[in-house]
């Protein structure tokens, strides 16, 4: 399956990525990471061949055996000139003492003579080029072929993907081509356990090879992916890196929580196991990390939401400590949820960015909260009917968002409306309420090009494309219309994300492992309802409305063999309801 996808935007990438590097000063970043002994190991391993070349101290091997056997081969010296005197006869076909069996495993003795009698004398390379008795050195064309398949283009988008496959989870990164259509893996990374959330940034952390080498930067501009997963701890891996094997980033304490798991309870054959008790603390998360935020303004600030029922905030800037403890979190905020924490987000809302020091968290509790970082015994909390399943920011309309549920709705929420008091008696009212899908929503996105557009994905397999009318300053919107639903042959959809460059083109991941690239804009109702606000967009970022040829707006990985049916994408009537409740 793939659990989670982000996109990087065009112009994001480093255009000629890096080969990782395992060298002294990486080795040693690695050992301080995470707390390992190489020198132990180094020592143990040296010990280790030294008595497998003979070189170890020497001990005495002989056993009762060997002593019974000697005792027997010195007896058996008295008949020597017997032995000797009977010559073999060597027309008899047992006789087998030409094979000399009796040496056939004695190591024969090096030769003192010859070409090779001085091989302990011999030289290694690193590679070809160094070897000054190589003078046919490597071609250079392959280099550069590498060099050119791995190039991403400023007209790239890359899409990161949290892929499990066969109990083995790793990080794929797709490259889509949107002039050509053309959508391809590039490269992929190794991840210790099931991820569950992803997040891109564009900030070095700090103790990492990029920050390393570029110290005296006080922008720390790169690429980035932050990977939330079952573990406790959060690793921040560079994309522009390909082979990588170790994160950039471990945010946590991996030495501190590697003892957390089950125990065995009980006596004789009735042991069963339980899971140890996991104390939430200040310092770091001790269960999976099931959300993650960046925050655009004050970039070297992380927040994410864990299922042992906190939200903590990470200073990219600090770096890990040297002892192998790990990065401690700024801030935890321990008191805001009694259940897991689903999703968190920084307000983005409205024209002006929103607030970059509010933080909007949703929870198994069956409540959201919006509160400040730097106060946050002060904030408002929503009481919803289901468990949450996702949050958004609005960004067209200030102090508003909305969040999706177990139960398949989505809901509208105007921060400003909500209660201050602790635990809300009632569940709070919205601005809408939206019956999105028949089983849970587990995703949501507000399209950052087109006023009034949001995609749903859930349970079902289908994603659908909601159009949302409002007037002027009015809170409540004059009406919602389902415009297009699909299934995109991707199982239970996990995640459902708008392009940051195209207008309307959507990256769709799902139970089924496969990311599909759905251009909406092939959809007739689509340009039809969107036409409007499209042509108001400026010109350099407006797509093309003509009628041209779009085929059925799908694109996947060349060499899959199946493609997504054309049935469920009829074109619906601009004012096509759908599935609609408005609250009065």
């Amino acid at each position: 399956m793939i659990s989670a996808a982000a996109w990087i935007a065009r112009g994001k990438a480093r255009q000629h990525p890096a080969k990782y590097a395992v060298d002294d000063a990486e080795l040693a970043r690695v050992a301080a990471l995470a707390n390992l002994q190489f020198d132990d190991a180094k020592a143990t391993l040296h010990a280790a061949q030294m008595q497998m070349a003979g070189d170890g101290p020497e001990g005495d091997w002989r056993d009762d055996d060997d002593e019974s056997g000697s005792e027997a081969g010195d007896a058996g010296m008295d008949d020597a000139p017997a032995v000797a005197a009977a010559k073999p006869d060597s027309n008899d076909p047992d006789d087998l003492s030409r094979y000399n069996l009796d040496t056939y495993d004695d190591e024969p003795v090096a030769s003192t003579t010859g070409p090779f009698s001085n091989i302990k004398g011999l030289q290694y390379y690193r590679n070809n080029d160094e070897d000054p008795y190589i003078t046919l050195k490597d071609d250079n064309a392959d280099e550069e072929e590498e060099r050119q398949e791995l190039e991403v283009l400023p007209s790239d988008n890359l899409i990161v993907c949290a892929k499990t496959e066969d109990d083995v989870s790793l990080l794929e990164c797709y490259v889509y081509a949107s002039g050509d259509s053309n959508l391809y893996v590039h490269h992929d990374l190794m991840l210790p356990s099931f991820p569950l959330a992803l997040e891109w940034l564009d900030y070095a952390p700090a103790g990492g090879p990029a920050a390393a080498a570029d110290q005296n930067s006080a922008q720390k501009h790169g690429n980035y992916i932050a990977v939330g997963t079952m573990d406790p701890e959060i690793e921040v891996w560079s994309m522009d890196t390909v082979e990588g094997l170790y994160p950039d980033a471990i945010l946590g304490s991996r030495e501190r929580t590697k003892d957390l798991g089950t125990q065995m309870s009980g006596t004789g054959k009735k042991k069963r196991r339980i899971p140890k008790k996991r104390v939430a603390n200040a310092d770091y998360h001790v269960d999976a990390v099931l959300g993650l935020s960046w925050n655009r303004t004050a970039r070297n600030l992380l927040a994410s939401a864990s299922a042992d029922c906190t939200v903590k905030l990470w200073d990219l800037s600090r770096a890990p400590t040297g002892d192998g403890e790990g990065t401690y979190a700024l801030r935890s905020f321990d008191k805001i949820h009694t259940d897991k924490v689903q999703s968190v987000a920084w307000n983005t809302s409205g024209a002006n960015g929103g607030q970059p020091s509010v933080l909007l968290s949703g929870s198994y509790d069956k409540t959201m909260r919006v509160f400040d970082t730097r106060s946050p015994d002060v904030g408002v909390v929503a009481r919803v009917a289901a468990d949450v399943e996702a949050v958004r920011w609005n960004p067209w309309r200030e102090h508003n968002f909305m969040a999706s549920f177990e139960d398949g709705l989505v809901q509208s929420f105007d921060a400003r409306m909500l209660s201050s008091a602790a635990s809300p008696p009632a569940v709070t009212s919205t601005l809408f309420t939206l019956s999105a899908h028949t089983g849970a929503c587990t995703s949501l996105d507000i399209s950052p090009h087109i006023p009034g557009c949001i995609v749903t994905g859930g349970d079902d397999r289908t994603v659908k494309l909601w159009s949302i009318a409002e007037e002027g300053e009015a809170q409540k919107p004059k009406s919602i219309s389902m415009v297009a639903s699909r299934d995109l042959d991707a199982g239970k959809i996990f995640s459902a994300t708008f392009s940051p460059n195209d207008a309307l083109t959507l990256a769709v991941a799902g139970s089924n492992g496969t990311l599909r690239i759905w251009d909406a804009l092939s959809n007739v109702g689509v340009r039809k309802t969107f036409g409007d606000r499209l042509r108001a967009m400026p010109a350099e970022l407006a797509p093309s409305l003509d009628a041209e040829t779009r085929g059925d707006g799908v694109v996947m990985l060349a060499d899959e063999g199946s493609e997504a049916s054309d049935d469920d994408d009829e074109p619906l009537p601009a004012d096509a309801e759908g599935d609609v409740a408005m609250e009065e």
